[in-house]
């Protein structure tokens, strides 16, 4: 039967479908908050996913529409909330120290983001809670954050202004002819992403001063009601400082300076420096290493996903050769109970990222006689069967050292008490310190999961959308078992290098496009691709080929060098 067709006028009301079956009606055109402001819910709504697109709570209704919300529990509300805070904190400081300049340098893993000035003096302790003060001040007033989509060259101008040289760099760069603003009373800046409507909305933070700075706190997404405490973190945040010091002295401190390098021409010396600087500090390391020797045969690596830690330990071992010293490497997978005996996660499914899924015992029994010089069998975990097999029986020299590269490293129920004067213990990870401008940080999570899925494409043959998807889960696992142990670490090594974004580009980016729109690992690589875009490319010919970088690019020299070889 056919049914006639009319023409009719658009009705004044439009819906709004909710993930839970509930449907929400309103007036059309009114914001998706003023939709979702009629719900009760434990943590604050900042943003929304509506038809699969990441919108601001500001985003007007204009059709039916499948909506998400989103909070400060979930990724992306956290990082609307985080960034939205740093806003109010840079226009709050300004207000108080028009003379300073601020600089948002790093993450916190108990939520947070160090901060340093320069231009004037460090803030003391009474010119913090000033300026913590203020922001409680804007926070109370509940101002708009206005959004307005300005010419670039206007923008330009602006920041020429107002003496932001880092941001005209950046900008000069950007091939869409517009920027986002965001204003708060008389000033503007841009952030790239999403912001909350309001200063209201900000009501959880708190500052600390820290070791020649201070520390933006934020919650955590696990407890977005609370600001958990934060602790010392002396030796992060030295190898922060030491990585940031030498980008200063390289002239290379933020993306804008990295472009300008790629556009001139100079590039190959910030490759080279950037792996001359990687070089110095391995060697260093071997150096110490050799030096306590006589009381340290334990060698732990640790640190989180795609930090480079297995070209780390190839690298560490040749200088350690060089040095007439042949390490034995041990592998910690070769320790997984049979999987009948895996303890099983939240989710009801084997756990193998927690310390007890090793056999604890089995290789507290065998790292004493492996350093004694004694005969001993190791096991091997067969991955496809779910079983430990028998290794190979070996015997190590006198005064060999034993290298174990493992997420559980740091984690001193690794060894028996016993033996933890014989752990030396390296942390390895890409603590980025290159930041986009001195507002907008890079992350060193970011970092890392671009690292992962050029690799993950590579070697594995995944998409990004399957990298994406697991991702979540490898952090969980790196919050629970190695962040927590850091601080345990004698040294720590930063992989991160000054140009490695800008060489993993020309690979992410065409993965990253290739993640189907509707999913919801879309607004992830839509976000990465609009990060990927302030960088110029780098030629991957111009990375040398025993980089850590190549681990995750290919064509790495050192991917199939050993030392110890079954004879």
């Amino acid at each position: 039967m056919n049914k006639k067709i009319n023409v009719v006028s658009p009705r004044t009301e439009v819906e709004i479908f909710l993930p839970d079956g509930r449907v929400l009606s309103g007036p059309r055109g009114a914001m998706v908050g003023e939709f979702l402001a009629e719900l009760e819910h434990d943590s604050p709504f900042v943003g929304a996913i509506v038809n699969g697109d990441l919108r601001e709570l500001t985003y007007p209704i204009q059709i039916e529409s499948q909506v998400q919300p989103v909070t400060i529990s979930d990724p992306d509300g956290a990082r609307i909330y985080r960034r939205s805070l740093t806003f109010l904190l840079e226009m709050a400081f300004t207000d108080l120290f028009p003379d300073g300049t601020l600089f948002v340098d790093h993450s916190v893993a108990s939520g947070g983001y160090y901060c340093q000035v320069t231009g004037r003096g460090q803030l003391s302790e009474s010119e913090i809670e000033a300026l913590k003060i203020h922001m409680q001040e804007l926070i109370d007033a509940d101002l708009p954050f206005e959004r307005n989509e300005v010419p670039l060259q206007e923008a330009i101008e602006y920041f020429q202004s107002r003496g932001y040289e880092d941001k005209v760099h950046l900008l000069k760069f950007r091939k869409k002819n517009y920027l986002t603003l965001y204003r708060l009373g008389e000033r503007m800046d841009y952030h790239h992403g999403y912001m909350v409507p309001s200063t209201g909305y900000l009501r959880m933070f708190d500052l600390v001063p820290t070791e020649g700075g201070f520390t933006l706190r934020y919650p955590r997404r696990h407890n977005p009601n609370e600001i958990m405490p934060m602790p010392e973190y002396p030796k992060l945040l030295s190898a922060f400082k030491q990585y940031g010091g030498w980008l200063t002295r390289l002239g290379i401190d933020n993306v804008g300076s990295l472009n300008e390098a790629i556009e001139s021409g100079r590039v190959d010396e910030i490759v080279l420096v950037s792996e001359a600087f990687h070089e110095q500090n391995l060697s260093d390391i071997a150096r110490i290493v050799a030096e306590q020797l006589d009381k340290s045969r334990l060698i732990f690596i640790a640190g989180p996903s795609s930090s480079g830690k297995t070209t780390f330990s190839k690298r560490l071992t040749i200088q350690l050769l060089a040095l007439g010293i042949s390490p034995f490497p041990l592998e910690l997978d070769n320790y997984f109970l049979d999987r009948d005996k895996t303890p099983l996660g939240e989710d009801g499914k084997p756990d193998f990222e927690t310390i007890d899924a090793l056999d604890l015992p089995l290789l507290w029994d065998q790292l004493p006689r492996l350093i004694r010089g004694e005969e001993v069998q190791l096991p091997r975990y067969n991955f496809k069967s779910g079983k430990s097999e028998a290794g190979h029986t070996i015997q190590l020299k006198r005064g060999q050292p034993i290298i174990l590269e493992g997420i559980h490293g740091m984690d001193p129920r690794l060894i028996p008490e016993s033996l933890s004067g014989e752990a030396f213990r390296i942390y390895v990870s890409a603590l980025t310190q290159l930041n986009l401008d001195r507002h907008n940080r890079v992350s060193t999570t970011d970092t890392r999961l671009m690292r992962r899925i050029v690799r993950d494409a590579r070697e594995r043959g995944y998409n990004a959308a399957h990298t994406i998807r697991h991702w979540e889960s490898v952090r969980r696992g790196e919050k629970r078992h190695i962040f927590p142990f850091q601080e345990n670490a004698d040294v720590m090594f930063n992989s991160a290098l000054a140009y490695e974004m800008a060489a993993l580009k020309p690979f992410a980016e065409p993965l990253l496009r290739q993640v189907p729109h509707g999913t919801p690992e879309y607004i992830e690589a839509k976000r990465l691709l609009a990060f990927l875009e302030w960088f110029l490319p780098l030629d991957m010919n111009l990375v040398p080929d025993n980089s850590l970088l190549r681990e995750f690019l290919g064509g790495s020299i050192l991917k199939n060098f050993t030392v110890w070889k079954n004879k």
